[in-house]
């Protein structure tokens, strides 16, 4: 398992964020920008929401956005981290429903966005699978380079989540 500090092998991703599906976009902080060289990703009103799972500051969005904040570490999530993320899903996925532009964003937006995202398209019908490989191509076949991350998917957020809070 890769976790933030051994991601330096991850090259930051071309755009600051990419649509999933319509409605849900996923992205991160920072991202390569035309120049080749490292630029940040700010966040205005593109969005009607934004889901943020590690919070830099200046990075937007603009006031009157609705946006969430549950930081979570990329790597091992205890009960507590795995419901927030599952809310967050669930939260995502009512809001595209609703035609809502919903953004989940996290460093490059490769693993903590990945798995809201991915658990958002599992709650509206997609296979761990299918929802892991449609983000991978839409967005970078480094998301979801966290293993961990992936059989967490694999398993099911409710069994994982079940399983964390035995363990702890």
């Amino acid at each position: 398992m890769r976790d933030r500090g051994k991601q330096s092998n991850a090259p930051a991703p071309d755009s600051p964020w990419s649509e999933i599906v319509p409605g849900l976009w996923m992205g991160g902080h920072e991202y390569t920008g035309r120049s080749g060289q490292p630029e940040f990703a700010v966040v205005r009103d593109e969005f009607d929401l934004v889901l943020t799972l590690l919070r830099l500051p200046g990075h937007g969005p603009d006031p009157g956005v609705e946006h969430h904040v549950w930081p979570i570490p990329d790597g091992p999530l205890d009960g507590t981290q795995l419901a927030g993320v599952m809310r967050l899903a669930r939260t995502a996925d009512e809001a595209r429903e609703a035609g809502r532009r919903v953004l989940v964003r996290c460093y490059h937006g490769y693993n903590r966005s990945g798995l809201v995202v991915a658990h958002a398209l599992i709650r509206a019908g997609s296979t761990a699978e299918d929802a892991i490989h449609l983000i991978r191509s839409r967005r970078s076949p480094w998301a979801l380079h966290n293993e961990l991350f992936v059989d967490y998917l694999q398993t099911g957020l409710d069994t994982a989540r079940l399983l964390e809070e035995l363990a702890e």
